[in-house]
This record gives C-alpha cells, sequence and structure tokens, in this order.
C-alpha cells in the first residue's frame, strides 16, 4: 500500500528557560493512504507537537518526516503555506468557523485562497455540504446550527481542497455524546470513500473507534496497534 506519512526517528526540542525538554523524543512511524488512525495520549505526551509538526504548523528539530512526498524539516515558511492550503484538511475542536458567514461561505473559504474560480468553488462547497448531510443548511450561519451541524461544516471545510490527509484534533471534544459518535461515523465513511483521516486525542474510546491506535506517552510511541472490528463496533465517545 501506498505510504502517505513517514516518520524517521523524530525529536522536537523547546528551551524552557535552562532546561530543555523533548517534546518528542525519536518518534518513528509510517501511515499509508487510505488509513484511519487515531493518535492517543495524555497531556504532555507529545501528541499535540505531533500534530503541529504532521499539520505543517510545526518542524521538527532533529529525524525526518516526509507526507505525500514533501519533507517537512526542509520546506520554507512560504512552502509550508502552501502544503497546509493543499495537502491536510484540519478539523478542530472549537470548529473555528467564521460567524458571519454561511455554511457554503465557510466551506468555499480554503477554496478562495487556493485561487479556484467563484463557480467551481461554490459548486464544489455546496457537494461537500450535501456529503455531510447539510445539504438544507447551506444558508445558515454558525449561530444557527447545532454543535455537530457546525463541525459538519468544518469537516465539509477540511475537504474543500481535496487534502491527502484530514487532520483532526479533539473532533467531539465540544460535543455531547450522541453528537460525537455521529460524527465519528461520519470520518469513517469518509475512511471508506478513500479519505486517509487521523484523529489526535486524549481519548481512549474515541481511539477504539478508528482502525489503528498510535499510543504516545512523554514523547515516545509505546504501543501501535490495529483495533478489531468488535472494538470498533463497541467504542463510544
Amino acid at each position: 500500500m501506498d505510504t502517505l506519512i513517514e516518520a524517521q526517528a523524530l525529536v522536537k526540542l523547546y528551551r524552557m528557560g535552562d532546561e530543555t525538554v523533548h517534546a518528542l523524543d525519536g518518534v518513528s512511524f509510517s501511515i499509508p493512504r487510505g488509513d484511519y488512525c487515531a493518535i492517543v495520549g495524555p497531556s504532555g505526551s507529545g501528541k499535540s507537537t505531533l500534530m503541529n509538526i504532521l499539520g505543517g504548523l510545526d518542524t521538527p528539530t532533529d529525524g525526518r518526516i516526509t507526507i505525500a512526498g514533501n519533507d517537512i524539516g526542509a520546506m520554507s515558511d512560504d512552502n509550508l503555506a502552501v502544503f497546509r492550503n493543499q495537502t491536510v484538511g484540519f478539523v478542530f475542536q472549537s470548529f473555528n468557523l467564521l460567524p458571519r458567514l454561511t455554511a457554503l461561505e465557510n466551506v468555499e473559504l480554503p477554496m478562495i485562497y487556493g485561487g479556484v474560480l467563484p463557480k467551481e468553488r461554490k459548486d464544489r462547497a455546496a457537494e461537500l455540504l450535501q456529503r455531510v448531510g447539510l445539504g438544507e443548511r447551506m444558508g445558515h450561519r454558525p449561530t444557527q446550527l447545532s454543535g455537530g451541524q457546525q463541525q459538519r461544516v468544518a469537516i465539509a471545510r477540511a475537504l474543500a481542497g481535496k487534502p491527502a490527509l484530514l487532520l483532526a484534533d479533539e473532533p467531539t471534544g465540544a460535543l455531547d455524546t450522541n453528537t460525537g459518535i455521529e460524527i465519528l461515523a461520519l470520518f469513517s465513511q469518509l475512511n471508506q470513500e478513500g479519505a486517509t483521516v487521523v484523529l489526535v486525542t486524549h481519548d481512549h474510546d474515541i481511539a477504539r473507534a478508528t482502525k489503528r491506535t498510535i499510543e504516545m506517552r512523554d514523547g515516545r510511541i509505546v504501543a501501535d496497534h490495529l483495533n478489531s472490528q468488535e472494538t470498533r463496533h463497541d467504542a463510544h465517545v
């Protein structure tokens, strides 16, 4: 299977006064295209640092990571900005929708930055909102939508640039249990349709809903295993 992400001996150091913190301490793994994976760990485990590197928001101090053929550590800030726009779709816990824009306009935003022509981006935004079950809510603003609907808009927006990687940071953290289950089911559906999805979470129940769990602690990977079908069906938020 084609490899989308290849990480080799990643190290990330932060200076805090006289102290050096190893946020990542020799992390190696690979993720094939079409995987549905959770990176799980408590606060301070290194998962957020790893997420920032996967999303092109940060670069490693040492080691090497390539995503869709891009060597993240060797890229300039300008190239990282292009990488974020074209290769990664982000889904955040807080949705990050612009309140004055409609659902359709929020989904169009990444395509505006990507230079997509108005009719094409409007048609694609409408198609994506239909895909996530919000075809009848395109003209609604975020304040007129439930939390689950807002997260669906955020997922549609993340898919707007046809990204190689869909990266979700605690995507059910601001949602009630039932709505969180619906959002995880949507990620599973998108994965079945071919999307590569990586969830970053502290919640082992959410991790069990994916195909694979990478567990982190103290800047290192301490477990990496496939989740059985039974485990995935029994998982809850």
